[in-house]
């Protein structure tokens, strides 16, 4: 078995981290997408400015891999309109009891060295490999 090293992963994880870091340091704010789209739905004036700003920034930044270094967006998916649907509301659900999701505690948090976000980041690894084992191996 060889190894390849992930060129591509790499560079991503390398700009998050960036991104992150001067949005903490220049805004003193968290890179946490929930907190981030739940400012938005729930607007204040000094806040909204930057959360679009940041919002528009993660959908333009997909068009251009897209368009630029061929990236691909999925059109099929296995599983049908009404579980995709089912999914985002528990994924959405469950950001809301974790008070943060993936960006927020596995990134920011993490590299912040917030023992609340190691847990939650823990917790919803686990239950993330136990739904992928469920749903390829026992259903």
């Amino acid at each position: 078995m060889s190894f390849t090293i992930p060129w591509d992963s790499l560079f991503g994880g390398v700009l998050l981290g960036i991104s992150a870091t001067l949005l903490l340091l220049m805004n003193g704010r968290i890179a946490g997408i929930s907190g981030i789209l739940t400012g938005l739905l729930t607007p204040k004036s000094k806040d909204y400015l930057w959360r679009m700003l940041f919002f528009v920034g993660m959908i333009s930044g997909g068009m251009l891999g897209v368009t630029f270094f061929g990236a691909s967006i999925p059109t099929e998916f296995a599983a049908s309109t009404g579980m995709l649907a089912l999914a985002g509301l528990l994924v959405g659900l469950g950001t809301k009891l974790g008070n943060g999701c993936t960006s927020g505690h596995g990134i920011c948090g993490m590299g912040r060295l917030s023992i609340r976000s190691f847990v939650a980041t823990a917790i919803f690894m686990s239950v993330a490999a136990l739904t992928v084992f469920i749903r390829l191996h026992l259903l």
